[in-house]
C-alpha cells in the first residue's frame, strides 16, 4: 500500500492516508514506446512541494522535480546556482506528496558532469534522500558513459538534449536549437548515444519541430518535448508556466490558466478587510461559551 499526504483541516498538517494504488515504475514508462510508436503519451509537470505534488499527482504519470526550481522558488537567475542540497529537500517534499506518479529529480550543474563516478555518488545521495524513481541529466553523447554507468548500477537516468539550461553560458542564451544542418544532426546522434547508453527517455527542449520529430523517430525511448513537437512521446511544462504564473515565459508554453491574477485579487480583499478592520469577523474568532 502507497501512501498519499492530504491536509488536514484541523491542523493544516500533512497527515499520511493509505491509497489504494500503486505507484508507476519507471520500467512501465519505458515501455510505453513500442516499435517507435508511443499509444499513450507520457504526461509531466514540474513539482516543487508537497502540496503541489498533491494537486498535480492524479494526472501525471511523471513529476519533475527540476532545477528551474531555482528561478521559481528561489528567484536565481538561471539553474547553475542550484545545489544538491535544494534537489534533495525539495524531492523529499514531493514524493511524500505523491503516490501515483513516478518522481524524476534533476541532478544540478557541477554535480554530475565530472565523471561517472561522480554522477552515481550524487544520484544515490538523491535517491536515498527523496524516494525519487529516477535522476534527469543533461548533455548528450558526453554523458552517455555517465548513462550506462549509472543505469548498470540501479538508477534509471533520463537524458536531456537540444537546448540545456545548465549550458546557458556556453550556449550564450535560451534560444531554439537545431537550426543549422549541423546542430540538428548533433541533436539526432546525442538523443541516440544516450538511448543506446541505457536512459529510460529523453526530454527534447527548445528544438526546431523537424529535429524533435527526427530525434523520436531515431530512439527506442520516449521522448518528452518541451518547446519541440507534439509527435514527441509525451510533453512536460513548467507548472508554474501553465498556470499563468509568471508574466514572461518561453513562447513555447500554454497558459492554461491565470493563477498569478487569482493570488494578487485575493491578497488585494484581504488587504482591504484588515486596513477596514472587517477581517476578522465572528466567524474567524473563538468567542465566549
Amino acid at each position: 500500500m502507497s501512501t498519499t499526504f492530504q491536509l488536514d483541516t484541523a491542523t493544516s498538517r500533512a497527515n499520511p492516508t493509505p491509497a489504494p494504488m500503486k505507484r508507476l515504475t519507471i520500467p512501465a514508462i519505458r515501455q510505453r514506446k513500442v516499435d517507435g510508436v508511443t499509444a499513450e503519451p507520457v504526461v509531466m509537470l514540474t513539482a516543487y512541494t508537497a502540496r503541489q505534488a498533491q494537486l498535480l499527482d492524479a494526472h501525471c504519470d511523471l513529476l519533475l522535480v527540476g532545477d528551474s526550481l531555482g528561478q521559481v522558488i528561489y528567484g536565481l537567475p538561471s539553474s547553475v546556482p542550484v545545489t544538491l542540497d535544494m534537489m534533495a529537500a525539495h524531492g523529499a517534499a514531493v514524493v511524500r506528496g505523491s503516490y501515483h506518479a513516478a518522481v524524476v529529480v534533476d541532478m544540478p550543474f557541477g554535480a554530475y558532469e565530472a565523471s561517472p563516478q561522480q554522477a552515481f555518488e550524487s544520484a544515490s545521495r538523491l535517491l536515498k534522500e527523496t524516494g525519487c524513481a529516477a535522476v534527469k541529466l543533461e548533455g548528450g553523447a558526453a554523458m552517455a558513459e555517465t548513462v550506462a554507468f549509472l543505469t548498470a548500477r540501479g538508477i534509471p537516468a533520463m537524458g536531456h538534449v537540444g537546448l540545456t539550461p545548465q549550458a546557458v553560458n556556453v550556449l550564450g542564451g535560451y534560444n531554439a536549437r537545431g537550426r543549422s544542418e549541423a546542430e540538428a544532426q548533433k541533436i539526432v546522434a546525442d538523443a541516440q548515444a544516450l538511448d543506446a547508453a541505457g536512459a529510460f527517455a529523453i526530454v527534447v527542449e527548445g528544438v526546431v519541430e523537424p529535429i524533435a520529430i527526427a530525434v523520436t523517430q531515431a530512439v527506442k525511448c520516449p521522448t518528452i518535448g518541451i518547446g519541440a513537437s507534439a509527435q514527441c512521446d509525451g510533453q512536460v511544462l513548467v507548472t508554474e508556466d501553465m498556470l499563468g504564473m509568471f508574466e514572461r515565459v518561453p513562447r513555447f508554453v500554454k497558459r492554461y490558466e491565470a493563477i498569478a491574477e487569482t493570488i494578487s485579487g485575493a491578497a488585494e480583499r484581504y488587504a482591504a478587510e484588515v486596513r477596514a478592520r472587517t477581517f476578522p469577523g465572528v466567524e474567524q474568532t473563538y468567542q465566549p461559551r
